[in-house]
């Protein structure tokens, strides 16, 4: 046996030889992408672990941390006791960021907006979500997330990736990863984010694949007449001739992979194939003009002007039907630590009505049964003032409670889940973490979260890390 290869890369080398640790890790890696590679089209897993009851998700993520007690937590105790210094009792040892920790007084804050209980659960929602208001029996309202993020780019990362530190695989890629694609001719995972919106910046990291093969990462679409950048033909270059071009380069490709079974080379081809594909149907995906005008009069006025949340909306409700399984939409602006009172209803404003058009859209074209619809922030608002208390009052960061909503796809809808204390403070009932929220995510896709690994670097990773669970509680 030759051991040392005279046509000699490094590669070649490690690749050749039977011997060292380097050959061993060598072998582990390739073997692992080799498996991964024959079970592109429908995931690493092939079949999903159980009946699944929810096809695909669409994650409307309001990015800088929406106030809960002035859109779904209410807590009538604030209002009267408006002023007053937060109770140690209520505080215990909770930190607080540096924007609030060296306030001499935290004197609590009531809101200023009107609630009113909605559907058959009673659920409370604010003045300002009156279109979310009114599918609230479509709705499971959880008031009780908790995170240890306690500011922005640790927290956006965390619900995204299941980890504060960035450049792990997000919770898109790793159900791309899964479970594949459901239309070869659309990526199995679409990043659409609403134009000209200030607040926290959004890194590709929180849609990037980590160290899983890149072909399962998010694709951006863009607010343009070319929503994927590169997508089109040159200037004076046919189809035909694209189509070639892609043939020749695709055998030299599988050249190169039959010599070094480097997993990226796969992933090179799929992409180049991928963007060939959605040369025909992203443009047919993005296009509205076949909407009936009832439907996007539903989405609201700006659901014509592409980058808006309303736009965004009726895109992902069209990309659903279309077949792609994660469809993550980010709407930015909502970190208030000053002028909340003014600014949360313009922000509200953009985002009630579409959010709740989705939800009835999905119902109407009968997908709502098995799409599952998430809406929140990265954590919550404090119950105390940033600052002093005036008309343009604002709230810090609070990641010891929190609220979001979820729709469809077998989650139990008509509900409440969770409570927290007079204050909103503390959690009082039915906790719910970030990794029990991606467990319970995973779950409904038919994924048992603890199953689906990924290795790197000599162990195991998965979306939950080691922790975890699913709740029963959420589910219909």
């Amino acid at each position: 046996m030759n051991f040392f290869p005279t046509t000699g890369t490094r590669r070649n080398f490690l690749t050749g030889s039977g011997i060292g640790l380097g050959s061993i890790a060598l072998a582990d890696m390739l073997a692992q992408d080799s498996d991964a590679a024959d079970s592109q089209d429908h995931g690493v897993l092939g079949e999903p672990h159980f009946a699944p009851q929810a096809k695909r998700i669409i994650y409307l993520f309001m990015s800088g941390a929406p106030s809960q007690l002035d859109l779904l937590d209410y807590k009538p105790l604030l209002n009267k006791r408006t002023g007053e210094q937060l109770p140690e009792s209520v505080r215990g040892t909770q930190r607080l960021t540096g924007m609030s920790g060296n306030q001499s007084s935290i004197p609590l804050v009531g809101s200023p907006f009107k609630f009113t209980q909605h559907g058959q659960a009673g659920a409370w929602f604010s003045e300002l979500l009156p279109h979310t208001a009114s599918i609230a029996d479509d709705l499971c309202v959880v008031n009780s997330m908790y995170t240890e993020a306690i500011n922005h780019g640790p927290g956006v990362t965390f619900l995204q990736t299941g980890t504060q530190i960035a450049g792990r695989p997000s919770m898109g890629a790793w159900l791309s990863y899964g479970l594949g694609q459901d239309n070869a001719n659309l990526p199995s995972f679409v990043v659409l984010i609403t134009k000209d919106k200030g607040g926290q910046p959004l890194g590709a990291h929180l849609w990037g694949s980590g160290f899983l093969p890149t072909r399962h990462q998010g694709v951006l679409f863009r607010a343009a007449k070319d929503p994927v950048l590169y997508l089109g033909n040159p200037n004076g270059v046919s189809s035909d001739s694209r189509r070639m071009l892609l043939d020749r380069l695709k055998e030299l490709h599988q050249h190169q992979l039959e010599g070094t079974a480097d997993s990226e080379i796969q992933s090179r081809i799929d992409h180049y194939e991928m963007a060939y594909s959605m040369q025909t149907s992203v443009p047919e995906a993005t296009n509205i003009s076949d909407e009936p005008k009832s439907v996007l009069d539903d989405y609201g006025p700006d659901v014509s002007t592409p980058g808006t949340f309303a736009a965004n909306c009726l895109q992902a409700r069209r990309l659903a039907e279309r077949g792609v399984r994660f469809i993550q939409l980010y709407h930015q602006d909502w970190d208030h630590h000053g002028g909340l009172p003014g600014a949360l209803p313009a922000i509200c404003k953009e985002t009630d009505q579409p959010a709740a058009a989705l939800v009835k859209d999905l119902k109407r074209c009968g997908l709502l049964e098995d799409t599952l619809v998430v809406w929140g922030g990265e954590f919550g608002r404090t119950n105390y003032c940033q600052g002093k208390i005036s008309l343009n009052f604002g709230r810090d960061h609070h990641p010891r409670c929190f609220s979001i909503w979820m729709a469809g796809g077998g989650i139990k809808s008509g509900s409440v889940y969770g409570a927290t204390d007079e204050f909103g403070y503390n959690i009082a009932a039915d906790g719910l973490h970030i990794h029990d929220l991606h467990a319970t995510l995973m779950h409904l896709l038919g994924i048992d979260h603890e199953r689906l690994t990924y290795k790197f670097q000599g162990r195991r990773y998965r979306l939950t890390d080691v922790h975890g669970k699913l709740v029963e509680g959420l589910l219909s």
